[in-house]
């Protein structure tokens, strides 16, 4: 895992985090509700493939 991927996740949170409070506060909720939504998505899309490699890494460990 890189530097560059925490800085990226760190730049989604924030942009969420903004983005959510401005459409809370214009009375849009259902909106609030999919940007975050949609910031997980991204985020978990790319933390996948490192929880991938490590449950290979832990399985070739182990050789199971």
């Amino acid at each position: 895992m890189t530097i560059e991927l925490i800085f990226k996740i760190a730049a989604v949170g924030i942009l969420v985090t903004i983005l959510g409070q401005v459409l809370k506060h214009s009375g849009r909720e259902e909106h609030s509700f999919l940007i975050s939504l949609a910031g997980l998505i991204i985020v978990l899309s790319w933390i996948v493939p490192y929880i991938y490699e490590l449950f290979q890494n832990i399985k070739k460990l182990f050789e199971i």
